[in-house]
């Protein structure tokens, strides 16, 4: 697969995979604001300070990654660093912004049936995290699919493959 800014920028707002600001529409995020935003969580967090309902989401994923608190601890490094595929290092940043977008996407149950489809992989894998990082995969091939064949992502395979691997053995 290739390589991904932190947050892809797909045009099809019926598919609700493109990062998890354009769900509502307002902006797409730039990959420094993907960065500070993350980096910013990271420093609430730590600081114990008020977050709002966005923060506190990613929060929950930041916390689940302790692994990454070397990377959102300096928002000036992190902006000027690249991650790229062959460094084998995952990025921090596309990794926690797509648990913020399954997240999203299972709120507002967009595309129609990923709420279920997550929820029968988390209750499989007894663990909504693990859950996530399949999803992840099912959601990172159909952007490339998409980006591949030039056509828009097709959602409704993106929750098949979902199921596929939640009644799998």
């Amino acid at each position: 697969m290739p390589h991904y800014p932190d947050a892809c920028r797909l045009s099809d707002p019926l598919c609700h995979c493109g990062g998890w600001l354009i769900i509502y529409g307002m902006f797409t995020p730039s990959q420094e604001d993907v960065r500070r935003f993350f980096c910013a969580v990271h420093a609430k967090q730590t600081k114990g300070q008020p977050m709002d309902a966005l923060e506190t989401l990613a929060g929950q994923w930041v916390a689940e990654h302790p692994e990454y608190q070397a990377d959102l601890s300096d928002a000036e490094a992190a902006v000027a660093r690249m991650y790229e595929v062959e460094g084998g290092k995952t990025n921090p940043f596309l990794h926690l912004s797509m648990h913020l977008s399954i997240s999203e996407q299972c709120s507002i149950d967009q595309p129609k049936g990923i709420r279920q489809a997550v929820e029968l992989l988390a209750a499989r894998r007894q663990s909504l995290h693990d859950a996530h990082h399949e999803a992840m995969e099912c959601l990172g091939t159909m952007i490339w699919e998409s980006q591949r064949s030039g056509r828009p992502p097709d959602g409704q395979a993106y929750i098949d493959a979902i199921q596929r691997r939640a009644t799998r053995d």
